[in-house]
């Protein structure tokens, strides 16, 4: 079974926003993990209207906020499949997510996670990004992906 998730690569100036993640949700619940660096992501849920709803969801839960703008959906999806642990604790064997460029308009020090899934909220330099994201899909993805992303950036900064 294919998740349906959501992801933001949010910026402000020339900053993005990258989410320390400690929990996930299971069938049974939240469980800690060993901490990982990603972009804000979720799983769609029953309830969103649709993909722009479901990520602006996501964002005010890890974020506090609700500050933001969609620039852009990004053509490209991020799919990889779940460790068979990871698998089985969550009900999927694999993931699709949708991945948006969105600008964020509010403080950044007035960002405080609503959901226990993030224990750390931080900007930094564009370039920096790659270094710092734990999962390698995210990463080669980020990195495939980075001239257009530092193209609109620029165009609606």
């Amino acid at each position: 079974m294919i998740r349906k998730a959501v992801g933001a690569i949010v910026y402000q100036g020339d900053k993005l926003l990258i989410v320390h993640k400690t929990n996930i949700n299971t069938g049974k619940g939240k469980q800690t993990i060993e901490g990982e660096w990603d972009f804000v992501k979720g799983g769609v849920e029953e309830e969103d209207q649709d993909l722009q709803h479901s990520i602006l969801r996501e964002l005010q839960e890890e974020t506090g906020s609700i500050e933001f703008k969609i620039i852009k959906v990004l053509k490209e999806k991020i799919c990889f499949d779940f460790p068979d642990k990871i698998s089985n604790q969550i009900g999927f064997k694999s993931q699709e997510t949708t991945m948006f460029l969105v600008k964020f308009f509010g403080d950044i020090n007035s960002l405080r996670s609503i959901d226990s899934e993030i224990s750390q909220i931080i900007f930094l330099d564009m370039d920096e990004a790659a270094e710092i994201l734990t999962h390698r899909d995210t990463v080669n993805y980020f990195i495939k992906n980075y001239k257009e992303i530092a193209n609109v950036k620029k165009d609606r900064t």
